[in-house]
């Protein structure tokens, strides 16, 4: 359904350091990189990142909140670690949430900004 989300950050060269940690366990990288702007993905950029004076407040209550497919278990709980040592903040630990589903495993952070992220795997190893 959707071909890409953007947000905007205050601080680009921060913001790089903790995607580039975050999400690389995930398997993406940055495929776009510029003063301003920083693009992630796979094989094409889904997640675009912008500098801009006003992001988007933190605001835990909103619901807000962008989920990324990881490919094991593994990648989640290496998510959360780097994450964690980039200047991520621990929203949730990672582990399995049978609530969403048996084999539902996830970790959750919040970035530098605010904005929380979650690295999710639905297989078993």
């Amino acid at each position: 359904m959707l071909d890409h989300v953007s947000i905007g950050v205050r601080d680009i060269a921060a913001t790089k350091r903790f995607y580039d940690a975050a999400l690389a366990p995930l398997g993406y990288s940055c495929l776009s990189a510029s003063d301003g702007s920083l693009g992630y993905g796979k094989d094409a950029v889904g997640f675009w990142i912008s500098r801009v004076e006003t992001p988007v407040p933190d605001d835990a209550g909103s619901g807000l909140h962008f989920c990324f497919a990881a490919p094991s278990r593994q990648g989640v709980d290496s998510f959360h670690s780097a994450a964690l040592a980039t200047s991520g903040r621990d929203n949730g630990r990672p582990g399995l949430r049978t609530d969403y589903g048996e084999g539902y495993y996830a970790a959750y952070v919040a970035d530098p900004d605010g904005y929380r992220l979650e690295a999710y795997c639905d297989k078993t190893g």
